[in-house]
């Protein structure tokens, strides 16, 4: 399995618009490609203003599949732009993790 760990860190005071523009556009496209995420969270302590998500694949391949059709999606392409024109994100950072030897989803 392999799982892509992102964690979006947006200005102060902006948190809830994203989130609010992600899940009204951004969400339905990505379960519509990649199917449901492992976990989608904010942070609570530590850096605030940011979430993170996780999703699962087969693997690299898959990962790339996916991700092609969804970037081909104009439903996503039009979610970037309001999500660029927003200006909220100041920070992504992507980390792509495979299961530990004795780990078992």
């Amino acid at each position: 399995m392999l799982y892509d760990h992102r964690t979006y860190t947006v200005k102060p005071g902006t948190l809830a618009r994203q989130l609010a523009l992600y899940g009204e556009h951004g969400y339905p496209v990505q379960l519509r490609h990649l199917g449901k995420p492992v976990f989608y969270g904010v942070t609570e302590t530590g850096p605030l203003n940011s979430y993170v998500h996780i999703w699962a694949y087969d693997g690299a391949a898959d990962r790339e599949a996916k991700r092609a059709a969804m970037a081909a999606d104009p439903d996503w392409q039009a979610y970037l732009a309001m999500s660029n024109e927003a200006g909220n994100i100041i920070d992504q950072t992507n980390r792509l993790m495979s299961d530990a030897p004795f780990f078992t989803p």
